[in-house]
């Protein structure tokens, strides 16, 4: 008696459904595992499009140098504040110095709180203290441009005199001006009145969902240093001709070092990078993240197979005079191996599947609490995880379906 798949498939199904509980239970490993996996593979894909979004934005060919590595706005490691800040002038020397760089931009970061005291904006009745403040050069419109929601970038002549003219994220606007009218508004920042010219438009990626460039409250640079002259944290881009902006990083590196009078055999006392090479950073992390949801779920699908040879064995045990009458019509030793390997594999399947719908409800569920953290349920997790949840099944299923085809067919059909 020759046995087809679809039949294998169809009893195996039959044999799975008739003790749902106790098989719900047995792949309740499985199912914690997928779920885990196929979850943190998703807030990890989310977030990376973002940090790759907001690169994109900052600009391709951009190459960031800084006095510390990190966010510029955030505290830097205790080793690199020891380091010498960056000075202006460094912007002019590599703008001479690299040929492969097509402009220079400046950019200076001031801290949430100067001299002891947090620095907040505030309009009558509304007042926040979420915020970015920076001046920037001129040309750093050209070199990083971003859009507007309404109105403008400050002209170099502002920027020649100092003008107290500010231009704001989308965040900072909807904080101050929830009646959606910014322009020509004024707002006290530290004490001091500055006219909004422009406001930017929502700000695209960013980490973790958040977009730093939303709650920018931005002037132009020489006002910046009028208002702030203990402020020295400076931030310079090099924005490198289109194709060699390997060639410019060299370059760029090259003129830190001469400009800062460092031996040949010294470190770099700066910060240089790349959009590229900190999506690298935070392929790393994100890498190290998943590597610990693998391990987690590998936990628990080394249990949910446990389980599944355990109840296969089982099954085996109560189905034994089924096992001799179909040996006693002819069916061969493969038949019966396919059988309890196509229900091994059954009970995994079901528990990927129902893993993944998890996944997938929780992913959804996040995004919906929480619109501001990214998440995107991909394609090779669905895939990945569905496969693996069947392999662990023909894994462990191959030993109870090959004690089931050893069986002697007489000795199975006196069983009791």
């Amino acid at each position: 008696m020759n046995v087809s798949a679809s039949e294998n498939i169809q009893i195996a199904i039959e044999g799975v459904w008739t003790h749902r509980f106790r098989s719900l239970l047995t792949i309740l490993g499985i199912v914690i595992g997928i779920t885990t996996v196929v979850t943190v593979a998703s807030l990890l894909t989310g977030l990376r499009e973002g940090v790759v979004v907001f690169f994109q934005e900052l600009g391709p060919d951009n190459i960031f140098v800084s006095k510390t590595s990190g966010d510029p706005g955030q505290p830097a490691p205790i080793k690199e504040r020891k380091r010498r800040s960056m000075k202006p002038e460094y912007a002019d020397y590599i703008e001479k110095t690299c040929p492969s760089v097509e402009a220079v931009g400046l950019e200076l970061m001031v801290p949430a709180v100067v001299d002891g005291n947090p620095i907040t904006a505030r309009v009558p009745g509304f007042e926040t203290d979420t915020i970015n403040l920076a001046g920037l050069a001129p040309d750093m419109e050209d070199i990083a441009p971003r859009d507007f929601s309404s109105g403008r970038y400050f002209t170099p002549e502002e920027n020649q005199r100092a003008a107290h003219v500010i231009l704001i994220g989308a965040n900072v606007a909807d904080s101050l001006f929830p009646d959606g009218k910014a322009l020509e508004r004024p707002v006290m920042i530290d004490g001091a009145e500055y006219i909004v010219i422009g406001v930017y438009a929502k700000a695209k990626g960013g980490f973790f969902g958040e977009n730093g460039q939303d709650d920018a409250i931005v002037f132009p640079l020489r006002t910046a240093e009028n208002r702030y002259p203990q402020v020295d944290n400076f931030f310079i881009t090099a924005k490198a001709k289109r194709g060699i902006r390997d060639e410019a990083f060299d370059e760029v590196r090259g003129a830190m070092r001469r400009v800062r009078h460092l031996a040949s055999d010294a470190a770099d006392d700066f910060a240089i990078s790349t959009p590229d090479q900190i999506i690298q950073q935070f392929d790393q992390i994100t890498g190290l993240i998943g590597l610990v949801a693998i391990a987690i779920s590998g936990l628990g699908l080394l249990v949910g197979g446990i389980g599944v040879m355990n109840v296969m064995l089982v099954s085996v045990t109560e189905r034994t005079r089924e096992i001799g009458v179909r040996k006693a019509l002819g069916a061969r030793r493969r038949d019966i191996i396919g059988q309890f390997l196509v229900e091994a594999m059954a009970l995994t399947g079901a528990g990927g599947m129902l893993g993944i719908a998890i996944a997938v409800m929780i992913t959804m569920a996040l995004g919906a609490l929480v619109p501001s953290l990214p998440s995107k349920v991909p394609l090779w997790a669905v895939v990945t995880g569905f496969s693996v949840s069947v392999a662990v099944g023909v894994f462990f299923g191959v030993w109870p379906a090959v004690k089931a085809a050893r069986l002697d067919p007489v000795e199975a059909l006196r069983y009791e």
